[in-house]
């Protein structure tokens, strides 16, 4: 296992930031596993999920067992784990540029597409060489210069040759859950049996080039681009959501790497026994249009009428919202109601709330024309 630290130059006099990775297996492996956690630096169960994920994969390269290469970045993002103020860490945003720090990666199918048209042939794995050599091509030009430039630089050097990109996240409150492509379905149904995620949510563009997003689009665009040539889903990526941002703890989160380990090795990536028997069948996937973010109009405080994994129907009361202000303020009750059917897989831990707040989300099966093309909570 090869520790490799990364360093990046800050935006103001005198400031350093180390970002750290790991490698394991060999680089001439075949193929290529990229892990990491705390893109939104305020959402913590994967770092401790792929603290205990390394210990297992270094017994296992000890052993021989990889058969892939794994790089992993347990703590992604040191600039927003530095975002301390007022005795509370924020780290979901970077101060300098106001931007979601899971927000606005590039449009690679940009980036190479038609660069590589001339270039691709009849052979599915010439072609996924072809596309990566340029994106290699492409990342070497480029010329970082901000603090988070150069830390997402260094992170797309890291995964643009992956075979899988697992991101690993937090809800508020939540059940453990998958954001991925619907052409990752047979894949992340296996992941999601091994998770025991609640809801697998599909969409293939969820409005907000999402770091998972970015490597399965390009693949998907290509292949719109180019129907004549063979040019596969190259890439399985994923946003794994890991419960809630109060939801790290040792004996839990060594069970969630247990479970990813053996995904791997469902996978083929990792030899030997199966770490544990198979688990249960999850709910399948459903498309994320079909999942309702409830939001309240006004400010006041959440008084839930429901918990996690409770079936609502349209109508249903939520939650209550006591009134704050105005005539009603502090006896008033105001019902928040499910726009939809279905399972409720997360809810907001902050009880004070404010207009346009999501305090729910419910994974229904039918398209909600409301959602837009807009798809993320934020």
């Amino acid at each position: 296992m090869e520790k490799i630290t990364h360093k990046i130059y800050g935006d103001s006099p005198g400031k350093q930031t180390e970002l750290v990775c790991f490698k394991l297996g060999s680089e001439q492996a075949g193929r290529k596993v990229y892990l990491q956690a705390a893109l939104h630096a305020d959402e913590q169960p994967g770092i401790l999920v792929l603290h205990h994920l390394l210990k297992l994969l270094k017994q296992a390269e000890e052993q021989g067992l990889l058969t892939a290469q794994f790089v992993v970045f347990p703590m992604v993002n040191p600039l927003g784990m530095g975002d301390i103020g007022f005795r509370q860490h924020q780290g979901r945003y970077d101060r300098a540029s106001g931007v979601n720090f899971n927000r606005n990666w590039p449009d690679l199918f940009k980036a190479v597409g038609t660069q590589v048209a001339a270039q691709l042939t009849d052979n599915a794995q010439q072609n996924i060489q072809i596309v990566r050599s340029a994106l290699k091509a492409w990342l070497a030009k480029q010329q970082p210069i901000t603090a988070l430039q150069q830390q997402r630089h260094i992170v797309l050097q890291a995964a643009f040759d992956a075979d899988f990109v697992l991101d690993l996240h937090c809800d508020n409150e939540a059940l453990p859950h998958i954001f991925t492509v619907p052409q990752s379905a047979a894949v992340m149904q296996d992941l999601s049996d091994w998770m025991g995620a609640a809801a697998t949510l599909f969409a293939e563009d969820s409005g907000g080039y999402s770091f998972d997003e970015v490597w399965s689009t390009l693949w998907l665009d290509l292949a719109k681009a180019y129907p004549d040539k063979p040019l596969p889903l190259a890439c399985h990526s994923a946003t794994l959501e890991y419960r809630g941002q109060f939801d790290t703890f040792d004996e839990l989160n060594q069970d969630d790497a247990e479970r990813l380990y053996a995904f791997l090795q469902s996978q083929g990536l990792i030899g030997g026994d199966l770490i544990r028997s198979r688990p249960s069948v999850t709910p399948t996937g459903t498309d994320l249009a079909a999942t309702e973010m409830t939001r309240v109009q006004q400010a006041g405080l959440l008084a839930y009428k429901v918990q996690l994994g409770d079936v609502v129907k349209k109508g249903d009361v939520l939650a209550d919202l006591i009134a704050l202000d105005g005539e009603g303020a502090l006896m008033e009750r105001i019902p928040v109601l499910a726009g939809t059917d279905g399972v409720i897989i997360s809810r907001n831990i902050n009880k004070y709330v404010w207009p346009g707040c999501s305090v729910a989300k419910i994974v229904g099966k039918e398209k909600l024309e409301a959602r837009g093309e807009y798809l993320l909570e934020d």
